[in-house]
């Protein structure tokens, strides 16, 4: 299974010259924790970092900056960790982990961006899979006490 598979197509996004309380509004609307920072290129949406509520919190909030002055670009990461469409779910997971992020952006062969993909998403498939392998062995302990029978 691939990313592309369970990935939410329906990313918040948000361009870095805004400001983070515009950022901070999107974030109330949506119910998100975060927001992926894109530009357009040759016609096509790239993303280039992430803002999460925590970068809010941490960044603006406790430093007491003016919520109106700093930008997104201001504060977000600067690094981008991104996989492509076509990348095996374990393959994302590990990644995730090794750079220690929960939220994944994901884009296509040109690098436009086409989905996210959160721990909150990897732990749904994870407990569905868990859910399965427990019907599974649930359903061979009856076939076992039938044949017992």
């Amino acid at each position: 299974m691939t990313v592309s598979e369970i990935c939410n197509r329906e990313v918040k996004v948000i361009q870095r010259n805004e400001s983070v309380r515009e950022a901070a509004r999107l974030m109330r609307q949506h119910h998100v924790g975060a927001l992926v920072v894109t530009e357009t290129q040759n016609n096509r949406v790239v993303p280039v970092g992430v803002i999460t509520d925590r970068d809010l919190v941490v960044e603006v909030l406790a430093t007491g900056l003016d919520k109106e002055a700093i930008t997104v670009g201001d504060i977000m990461a600067q690094e981008l960790f991104a996989v492509k469409e076509n990348t095996a779910i374990h393959d994302a997971i590990n990644f995730m982990r090794r750079k220690t992020i929960r939220r994944l952006p994901i884009v296509n062969d040109t690098g436009e961006l086409v989905g996210i993909i959160t721990t909150d998403d990897v732990m749904e498939i994870l407990s569905e899979e868990m859910l399965d392998l427990t019907k599974l062995i649930r359903w061979e302990q009856k076939k076992e006490e039938r044949h017992r029978s």
